[in-house]
């Protein structure tokens, strides 16, 4: 069975960001019929989206997600850093689920002279 990794940033009860890997699994499923089966994950509603652009040298200081989003990013690279100290590095291709919508949150740095382009997905 196939799988889709991701990074999730939470809040925890006393609202201090954290974040950790986790996976969505994909399952056989008939979804354009009649091509052939393939992968998919459960379906999920989204409310709206939007694609952002972080500038080169753009630092976000800490924020709080404004609303539960997946962010897919499409270009560039960006770190991460939640409230507990912990850094992580993303670039195009990875998956992030902002969950942190309360309390001090998270930063965000855009790294290299590259604009990152993100594809967000409200829910």
């Amino acid at each position: 069975m196939s799988s889709i990794e991701y990074i999730r940033i939470f809040s925890d009860a006393d609202g201090g960001s954290h974040c950790r890997k986790e996976a969505i699994e994909l399952k056989s499923v008939h979804y354009a019929p009649p091509a052939a089966s393939l992968n998919t994950t459960a379906l999920t509603k989204a409310d709206s989206s939007v694609f952002l652009e972080l500038p080169a040298g753009w630092h976000g200081d800490w924020h709080a997600t404004p609303v539960r989003q997946w962010l897919i990013l499409m270009s560039g690279c960006c770190e991460f850093e939640v409230g507990d100290g912990e850094r992580f590095i993303c670039k195009a291709g990875d998956i992030v689920l902002l969950e942190d919508t309360r309390g001090r949150g998270h930063q965000t740095r855009v790294l290299g002279e590259e604009s990152v382009l993100i594809s967000a997905i409200h829910f």
